[in-house]
């Protein structure tokens, strides 16, 4: 998977806009990054495509933009020449992937059924879009078509919103997924930057799915950690547990057998999708302890502290 779509991957939803007016372009990248999604599909649907993918880059040069809805090799030149840095086809066009393949441009065909699939690994893919997901039977579908293609990935677009979005990014073989329901069209008309921008931190902190998981309290040594895990076992019934470097009393305090991270203990946030939230967290300008990066047994990051304190308290996010 190339660097582009590894950036999509890790932003996990691609907003799909289409514009009638240029002058809206601005506005509408700044409710997005203000929303915490730094991304556009801006799809060839209209005239004012070309020219918005040229306004949104140069305002908002981070954006990873893309152009959707590309039929031609002509509105690729056009795309990529305004600033786009993916293409995105509604289905299999053999002259326009095989153009975007010779010129190293990131593009995701639409692909539903396997003819369309084998003919995106003869050019090389390893990602494809799946359009029109509800409507095309939605991720039992994809699930089974996926089935023989071990190393191909989807990029789902199409009936798609908050309600069944982690549902789809769930699934191993899903690097994203696209949607417009936080830009909906008549909002942009009517202005209402403030309501998209708040329609996409909740689509965000929805796929994000942060809760508490547990609070650290730092204890001198194991006998007080003891001491401490007890009170919590005799006022309220959390039970003691005794692991190798902590002791947890039920599964919402942890007493640490020594002081460790955090002036006075921590605090862990469980989440859906452990790198999302690092990407995201880091757009925002956290950053992050590499050397308390913990795996499971598969290689795969399950926890990770924050270089930043609140209020005496370290934080980790932990993989739900």
């Amino acid at each position: 998977m190339n660097e582009v779509l590894r950036k999509i991957q890790l932003t996990g939803i691609v907003p799909v806009i289409k514009l009638d007016d240029a002058k809206d372009a601005v506005p509408l990248a700044k409710a997005l990054c203000d929303g915490g999604l730094p991304c556009a599909e801006v799809t060839f649907r209209t005239e004012a495509a070309e020219e918005a993918i040229r306004l949104m880059r140069e305002n908002f040069p981070h954006m990873l933009i893309g152009a959707g809805t590309v039929l031609t090799t002509e509105q690729v030149d056009r795309a990529i020449k305004a600033g786009a840095t993916f293409i995105v086809s509604p289905g299999f066009n053999p002259k326009v992937v095989q153009y975007c393949v010779e010129r190293n441009i990131p593009i995701t065909p639409g692909c539903s059924t396997p003819s369309d699939i084998e003919a995106a690994i003869e050019f090389g893919l390893d990602v494809v879009k799946f359009f029109p997901a509800e409507a095309a039977g939605g991720l039992p579908f994809i699930k089974a078509i996926s089935a023989p293609y071990v190393n191909m990935k989807f990029m789902p677009t199409g009936g798609i919103n908050a309600s069944n979005l982690t549902s789809y990014l769930d699934f191993p073989k899903i690097i994203a997924c696209g949607g417009s329901w936080m830009v909906k069209d008549e909002l942009v008309k009517e202005g209402a930057f403030d309501k998209i921008t708040e329609l996409t931190r909740e689509a965000v902190n929805k796929m994000l799915g942060f809760e508490l998981r547990h609070i650290g309290i730092n204890a001198e040594n194991e006998e007080e950690a003891d001491k401490i895990a007890g009170s919590f076992e005799k006022l309220f019934g959390f039970v003691k547990k005794a692991g190798i470097s902590s002791i947890f009393a039920g599964t919402g305090i942890e007493v640490m057998k020594q002081p460790y991270l955090g002036k006075n203990g921590h605090i862990a946030i469980q989440t859906n999708y452990i790198e999302r939230a690092i990407f995201h967290l880091s757009q925002q300008g956290f950053t992050f302890n590499e050397e308390s990066k913990k795996y499971d047994k598969n290689g795969k990051l399950t926890a990770i502290y924050l270089n930043e304190e609140f209020g005496g308290f370290a934080v980790h996010l932990v993989q739900k």
